[in-house]
């Protein structure tokens, strides 16, 4: 599915990575905030469901070439994440909506 047309769907706020939504086309979601779980888990191309904000999730959303950092609950992300994202070309997308009812809805959207 089109990361745009989530986007749209779960009106998500963009906090980096705008210019290269159009191209990205997510194949799954995984949700997880313990960091070592998520890179043992977490696959190409997913959208990563998490309320941890900090810069270690660049690395990580890299390092497995997912397709997005969603991040829950309207956690602030830090400035320091929000550069490193920006530079890495690193989709950081954020919503107000807890972990699950996100799930919920990219399920109900066919993910």
């Amino acid at each position: 599915m089109k990361l745009s047309t989530i986007i749209e769907e779960l009106e998500l706020e963009i906090i980096t990575g705008e210019t290269g939504i159009s191209n990205i086309e997510a194949e799954g979601v995984y949700i997880g905030d313990l960091l070592s779980l998520v890179m043992a888990k977490a696959k190409h191309d997913e959208v990563w469901i998490t309320i941890q904000t900090h810069i270690n999730v660049v690395a990580i959303a890299d390092l497995l070439e997912l397709a997005a950092i969603l991040v829950a609950e309207n956690m602030e992300v830090d400035e320091d994440t929000i550069e490193k994202a920006a530079d890495m070309d690193i989709v950081i997308l954020k919503s107000g909506l807890p972990a699950y009812d996100l799930a919920c809805r990219l399920h109900d959207l066919g993910m």
